[in-house]
């Protein structure tokens, strides 16, 4: 058994989530070719890695992400609340993110946004990923339908996925009718017969989130090409090797 793995925002059980140290580390693992990381904007309008809608909990900024203008929140500190040996690590934009991975790693990158809180964030991510002709190495997903049917519209070539927190009976049928080819799913919610009908359907599946052995072991046992997507590679190897 050896499900792929996703780095979930890099290797951040140990470095700071969706930071470069965290991106560096999870590139340094040779059997991780997969990094899941989310997508905001600043007040400007640059796209750039963090997952919560405010700064409170990884920086030492206070309120929302969409406040401050990327040059304010460069100068921010995104490593301290981690590890003290990860102090002065910083806030890095999506085309940093994806110079470091191009050719190396495949990414699912999470466009993180409600309703009109980010206008045109959907654009500004296809642009970046097409400016390096990296349709093939990554996957846009959301958990905002509307935000998957414009990336289809106007990002020909990227692949999308449906991010969902559970099982709803027309699930495949909303995944047909948005044109996923990518699901991301919490691992809970995943049975044996949903497996069976998605893959069938040639769309991939990624588990999230796990860090222990025995539900990385479960998950893997559904299907050999569930992607499993944890904070912990090191983890991950572990459960692999003993299965």
């Amino acid at each position: 058994m050896q499900n792929p793995c996703v780095a979930h925002r890099g290797f951040s059980g140990i470095a700071p989530e969706n930071t470069m140290a965290a991106i560096k580390l999870a590139m340094e693992q040779p059997d991780v070719h997969w990094v899941e990381v989310d997508v905001q904007l600043s007040k400007d309008g640059v796209p750039l890695l963090i997952h919560d809608f405010t700064l409170n909990r990884t920086t030492n900024g206070r309120g929302p992400v969409k406040q401050k203008t990327w040059a304010e929140l460069q100068k921010l500190d995104a490593g301290s609340w981690k590890s003290k040996d990860f102090k002065g690590e910083r806030l890095i934009s999506l085309d940093e993110f994806l110079d470091m991975i191009a050719g190396r790693m495949r990414a699912n990158i999470e466009i993180k946004t409600e309703g009109n809180l980010y206008p045109c964030i959907e654009e500004k991510v296809i642009s970046a990923v097409k400016k390096r002709h990296m349709e093939h190495e990554v996957v846009l997903t959301s958990f905002e339908p509307r935000i998957l049917a414009k990336v289809n519209e106007i990002g020909r070539g990227i692949r999308t996925g449906l991010i969902i927190d559970g099982n709803p009976k027309d699930l495949l049928l909303r995944l047909q009718l948005l044109n996923c080819s990518f699901l991301s799913i919490r691992y809970k919610s995943l049975t044996a017969d949903l497996v069976s009908k998605t893959i069938r359907r040639g769309i991939e599946i990624m588990a999230w989130t796990m860090d222990d052995v025995k539900s990385l072991r479960r998950t893997a046992a559904l299907h050999k090409d569930i992607l499993l997507c944890t904070n912990r590679p090191d983890i991950w190897r572990k459960a692999m090797a003993e299965s």
